[in-house]
This record gives structure tokens, sequence and C-alpha cells, in this order.
């Protein structure tokens, strides 16, 4: 978690509504993040949590318990997919997977004041997501990734490209550790999104 921290910090702002963007995103993981509260309460300021909950029956009292530690420690928290489970926990936003970016629209409509990020697999994903509204777009995977359903990575190029292509703020995610953290500094990314590298040892 260092490494990132150490990193993302010196990432340049953006500001989205009169408010900095977080510069270092958690995402959780039923799998792979076995305890995301833990996680949640070594997060450096400035980071901010994406819930994952793909589906869990026990995913409001979870989203909850992560509501309580991010507002606690003034960290905004993020819910993935789900408005219903975002409106729920008192969620900041919401972050879409690729295929949702078309109800992004409607959402921001709906939530005029929530952080709505979206996820891109690659430069026309990016474009979409950026084109429909989103605060900001998570591209990934970026480097060599653990999570079943990565595809080919974009690499430091690919990243780089969609930075200079794409209307508005990207972050990396995907690969992203201690080993490969430092590669991102000059890219023109404005945040570091991580699953396993940010969860509590």
């Amino acid at each position: 978690m260092d490494a990132l921290s150490r990193t993302a910090a010196r990432l340049r702002p953006w500001l989205v509504r009169g408010k900095p963007l977080p510069n270092l995103l958690f995402f959780t993981d039923p799998a792979r993040t076995p305890d995301p509260e833990r996680a949640a309460e070594r997060l450096p300021a400035g980071a901010a949590v994406v819930f994952r909950a793909f589906g869990a029956p026990d995913a409001a009292i979870q989203g909850r318990r992560l509501r309580e530690i991010t507002r606690r420690r003034g960290l905004p928290l993020l819910v993935g997919a789900d408005p219903v489970l975002a409106l729920a926990v008192e969620a900041d936003g919401l972050h879409l997977p690729e295929r949702l970016a078309s109800a992004l629209p409607d959402l921001r409509e709906s939530h005029p004041d929530w952080l709505i990020t979206v996820a891109a697999h690659g430069l026309d994903a990016a474009r979409t997501g950026a084109a429909a509204g989103a605060d900001a777009v998570i591209v990934s995977p970026i480097f060599p990734s653990r999570s079943s359903s990565a595809g080919a990575p974009l690499g430091l190029e690919g990243l780089k490209w969609i930075v200079e292509t794409v209307e508005g703020p990207v972050y990396a995610l995907g690969g992203v550790r201690a080993g490969t953290v430092a590669g991102l500094l000059d890219i023109g990314i404005v945040g570091i999104a991580a699953v396993e590298a940010l969860s509590a040892a």
C-alpha cells in the first residue's frame, strides 16, 4: 500500500464539481479482498473505496460497515453497479461496469451530486464512458492481472494513448502493485486503482 500511496500523492489533482477526485481507489472483491473493512481503515487520506458486492446476500450490511468507516475517516464510498444499494448505504456515488455506461445519463439526472465512474477496457469504451458524462474512467488492465476476468494488458503505451485521446480524468487499474506503480507517474492519469495491493495483509 505504501508504494501506491506515495505514487498516487504525486499525481496531478483534478476537480469535479469543485471537489478533488480521490487519487487512490480501493476496489473490493469478495474473493480477493476478504477483509475490506480492515483495508479501508488503513487507506491514506485522499483515497476512496469502491464496494463491489456482486450480489452478495449481506451486501447492505457490509456496505453500511464500509460507510461507517469511510465517513469517519473522510473517504468517499462508491458502490459498484447497483444504484439501489448505493442509496441504501448512503454512498457518495457509483462505479459502472463498461456494459452499463449507457445508464449514466439517467443516473446523473437522478443523482446530480454522485461521483460516477465507468470502467473501460479499451479506447472505444473509454470514449463512450467519457461522452456519457462519467466523472472519471477507470481503464484496465494495464499490467498482467490475477483477476479471472482480466483481458490482455493494455500496457503503459496503451494507457498513455487513452489518456491523451479521451477528454476527462483517467485512472489505471489492473496489475498495479509495488513493482509496477512507478511506471504510471508520467502517463497523465489522475489516480491509481487496485484490489489486492491495497488490501490488508
